[in-house]
């Protein structure tokens, strides 16, 4: 039984799409799936929340929490120096370039780390925040 294959019927009007996939080597296939992953801001991998954690019946898909953080210093305070200490510990940029960046923030939000995990995320918040600088989790 298992060297059987499944059989999976295709649409027909997904049948030269379907053919033109099969042609791809596994490398241009990987390629593909990250460029579909960017383009449409999803990802190919499983859940790992069980099915059977389902919404309530009329909740908001916004309550859901979110899990990815873009950490975005939106006021520096009055300690320049330490927020830029912070700064340059958190990103791992050279002096100029934090320094920079805090400039910049003095005008303007800048974000100082995109991407981070909730921990990270506050972790970070809480290391400018103690420096004296104002800080959004978006």
């Amino acid at each position: 039984m298992a060297d059987e294959k499944e059989v999976i019927e295709v649409p027909k009007k997904f049948e030269p799409l379907v053919e033109s996939i099969e042609k791809l080597t596994i490398v241009e296939l990987a390629e593909l799936v990250k460029i579909l992953e960017k383009k449409f801001g999803v990802s190919a991998s499983a859940p790992v929340v069980a099915a059977g954690a389902a919404p309530a019946a009329g909740a908001a898909p916004a309550e859901e929490e979110k899990s990815i953080f873009n950490v975005q210093l939106a006021a520096i305070g009055d300690k320049k120096i330490e927020v830029i200490k912070v700064v340059r510990d958190v990103t791992g940029k050279g002096l100029k370039e934090a320094k920079d960046l805090v400039d910049a923030a003095a005008t303007t939000p800048q974000v100082v780390k995109e991407g981070a995990n909730k921990a990270e995320a506050e972790d970070i918040q809480k290391k400018l925040e103690a420096a004296g600088a104002k800080v959004e989790l978006k």
